[in-house]
């Protein structure tokens, strides 16, 4: 079901289990101009969810933003075939069947206004095939003030069930925003992740919507800060 966060802001979200462990994945919908609509990281739209966006207006924008969450984007295409089809760099290459018309970059904001975008470099998680890059985009909506990320960062809470609440707390990630322990032992470039992390504390957000986990609403800044110090194992700047 799309529900409204802010003016301009929408998510849905549906089941989804990754290792025997329910984590959920979570779309977020934008408006991006007067009748204009951008979703980044589409799930399966079921009825309900297409008659609301049709209702909201008309997307023009689907985004992957990272080489993960790219599933539901030729099936979200097909119903909105006019959709310019953004990617993370990279993912073309590793799904030539997808429909992509454009690689994502840190000027996309000329083409989706209000938006700001800053690649997560170095950024790598662990997966059957070893340490693998995401190749991440993560964006700002500036009216809403609301960071959004996807794989970057994971905030499971009380609202998940008992196994992936045990699971979350193996992985560090159970009552606090931050990456797993799958990204801290697989991500060796700190450096260049410091360099975009820090972008993003420069920016003015007040919230912070995730693929995976519960939507923060209060000290997001503070607490994405925080989650990337235990990360980095180092402090980073408090920008106000």
């Amino acid at each position: 079901m799309l529900e409204q966060i802010d003016e301009d802001v929408w998510v849905a979200e549906q089941p989804l289990r990754y290792f025997g462990v329910s984590i959920r994945t979570r779309m977020t919908v934008l408006r991006v101009a007067s009748d204009e609509l951008a979703i980044i990281s589409p799930i399966r739209l079921d009825q309900d969810c297409r008659h609301k966006l049709d209702a909201l207006g008309a997307v023009n924008h689907i985004i992957a933003p990272n080489l993960y969450h790219y599933f539901f984007v030729s099936e979200c295409k097909q119903q909105y075939p006019i959709a310019t089809v953004w990617a993370a760099p990279g993912l073309k290459s590793k799904c030539p069947q997808l429909p992509i018309d454009r690689t994502i970059s840190e000027d996309i904001g000329r083409q989706l206004n209000d938006i700001q975008a800053v690649f997560w470099d170095g950024f790598r998680t662990l997966t059957p095939k070893g340490a693998e890059y995401l190749n991440e985009y993560v964006f700002l909506h500036v009216p809403s003030r609301t960071l959004i990320l996807t794989d970057a960062a994971f905030n499971f809470d009380r609202s998940f069930p008992p196994l992936t609440q045990f699971a979350m707390q193996v992985l560090g990630n159970f009552n606090r925003l931050g990456p797993s322990l799958l990204e801290r032992v697989a991500t060796t470039d700190q450096q260049s992740l410091r360099v975009a992390v820090e972008t993003v504390l420069a920016w003015d957000f007040s919230r912070i919507i995730m693929a995976h986990g519960s939507i923060i609403e209060s000290n997001a800044k503070d607490q994405f800060r925080h989650g990337y110090e235990r990360f980095l194992g180092e402090l980073l700047t408090a920008a106000p």
